[in-house]
């Protein structure tokens, strides 16, 4: 994604910042969800403060560049805003991505049940549970 963070920051209207690149960049090299105190430690030697990160953040996530995953981690952390989802431990904290999400099927299910809705146009999937490595303890 490095050589096309200029392209996806002037479709959303950003401009192409050092900040903003050198964050992008941080995603691009980590494609696990990541929280702003992971970023910074990644940036500290760069001159970037936590100030300009959670700026960027918002302006990333408000420009959907990047999405909010909830992980239950104490924490908001983030991930490129491709379409996929995650299954969380519980216990140790593990985190794996899937993308098979047959949202089509639950979505007409949910707008069926529903009095107020008459769509859906973008959704949030996490499912929570308990790894193969902590079951074996």
């Amino acid at each position: 994604m490095s050589h096309e963070l200029p392209q996806v920051l002037k479709k959303a209207g950003l401009k192409n910042t050092p900040a903003r690149k050198l964050i992008l960049g941080v995603f691009s090299a980590d494609c696990r969800p990541i929280n702003a105190e992971f970023i910074y430690g990644k940036l500290k030697s760069k001159n970037i403060n936590q100030v300009t990160i959670y700026r960027t953040l918002a302006s990333l996530e408000r420009t959907e560049i990047i999405k909010k995953v909830n992980l239950r981690k104490g924490s908001a952390y983030y991930e490129l805003a491709d379409h996929h989802h995650h299954i969380i431990c519980t216990d140790c904290g593990t985190v794996e991505s899937f993308d098979n999400c047959d949202i089509n099927n639950l979505s007409k299910n949910v707008l069926g049940k529903s009095s107020k809705f008459k769509a859906i146009n973008q959704h949030s999937l996490e499912f929570f549970g308990v790894c193969k490595s902590c079951t074996k303890s």
